[in-house]
């Protein structure tokens, strides 16, 4: 599962909020992402989900910040996940749903731009967990020399 931490020049973060299909109420926000398809590398799965979640093509995709697995259910199965988020950075901030699968047509409300102070002062859940914490020491020391680790998460 390859993700991504999108960020714009203003160090906004770019987040999708899901929910679970038949029940809106069931809500979080979340990175762009998915899984790989065939041979593709996580980084050519990465700027794939990217454009299709989001439109979002113009994009300079830097090294993996973090790693993790996760295990949840949605739409009446458990996903059992080894995600690894990238760093991308872009210009272009115009976003469009219009590649979502039908699975997220179902689960996807919209996205949005988010600064770190907004996302550390959200009473939404957001995925993964501690993001506005991640993203704040992201922003003030820059990407880790090697991908950090992060604690499973399991709902």
């Amino acid at each position: 599962m390859a993700r991504v931490v999108l960020l714009d020049p203003a160090d906004r973060i770019l987040l999708l909020h899901g929910y679970e299909p038949g029940d809106p109420d069931n809500d979080w926000w979340f990175t762009p992402g998915g899984g790989l398809e065939g041979d593709e590398t996580r980084e050519e799965a990465a700027l794939r989900e990217l454009a299709e979640e989001t439109g979002i093509t113009q994009v300079e995709l830097g090294p993996v910040l973090w790693r993790r697995t996760c295990s949840f259910p949605f739409d009446g199965r458990r996903w059992d996940q080894d995600e690894w988020y990238f760093l991308a950075r872009t210009t272009q901030t115009e976003t469009s749903v219009e590649g979502l699968t039908e699975l997220e047509l179902r689960s996807v409300a919209g996205l949005r731009w988010w600064t770190s102070a907004e996302l550390s002062a959200a009473r939404e859940t957001v995925y993964p967990t501690r993001l506005a914490e991640l993203l704040r020491t992201l922003l003030d020391e820059g990407p880790p020399g090697e991908p950090v680790d992060l604690a499973p998460e399991s709902v």
